[in-house]
């Protein structure tokens, strides 16, 4: 897919916003942890997206109650729904100056059509080094789920079903959706968030 970068500039997509907290000193110290010894983008860049995915729990996942909104706040409680989550992974890359956007995609809930529609979050990353923008999904992996990080191809975490109604939007934001974040900041409790609030549209 053909992705539009909401600015042509890549400044834009290295900006703290209120869901990013990048200045937060606790945000600074766990990219100065994260990333020592790291010499490249892609070093950091694969670093950065396998924490998220890996050592962030999703909340459907968890099934926990929390709602987690800034990047302080997953990073703290180590939870979140991908939303919450890609502040996260945006606020460790923008902390060492790499361009992280945010993209979003339209698919089923669960299983089936007939159970409902969702928005979902993912990252997109700029790579200098062969001067590409690149989506990852920090959802988190599991039995179905595996999201990985290649400069050769695209893994994201759901391959699109177009024939089921599921949607890739090929816009690259340079903040968070105001409609993601107004979920989170909006319901109090994780799971019952997940099953009957989520937006099905951007």
């Amino acid at each position: 897919m053909l992705l539009i970068c909401e600015s042509s500039n890549l400044n834009d997509y290295l900006v703290d916003h209120p869901m990013l907290t990048i200045s937060h000193p606790l945000i600074q110290e766990q990219s100065k942890i994260l990333f020592a010894g790291c010499n490249t983008v892609h070093e950091k860049v694969d670093r950065a997206f396998t924490f998220v995915r890996d050592h962030i729990a999703h909340s459907w996942d968890i099934q926990g109650t929390r709602v987690t909104c800034t990047a302080l706040d997953v990073l703290t409680y180590k939870e979140g729904i991908c939303y919450a989550k890609s502040h996260l992974l945006a606020a460790l890359l923008r902390s060492v100056e790499i361009p992280t956007g945010f993209c979003y995609q339209k698919l089923m809930l669960f299983d089936k059509p007939a159970k409902g529609y969702c928005i979902h979050a993912l990252n997109a990353v700029y790579i200098s080094s062969i001067k590409k923008w690149m989506r990852l999904d920090a959802r988190g992996n599991k039995p179905g789920v595996n999201a990985q990080f290649s400069l050769l191809h695209e893994q994201l975490a759901f391959p699109l079903q177009s024939n089921k109604g599921e949607i890739d939007y090929p816009i690259i934001y340079q903040h968070p959706h105001p409609k993601t974040i107004t979920t989170l900041k909006t319901n109090d409790h994780a799971v019952h968030m997940y099953t009957k609030h989520l937006p099905i549209s951007l």
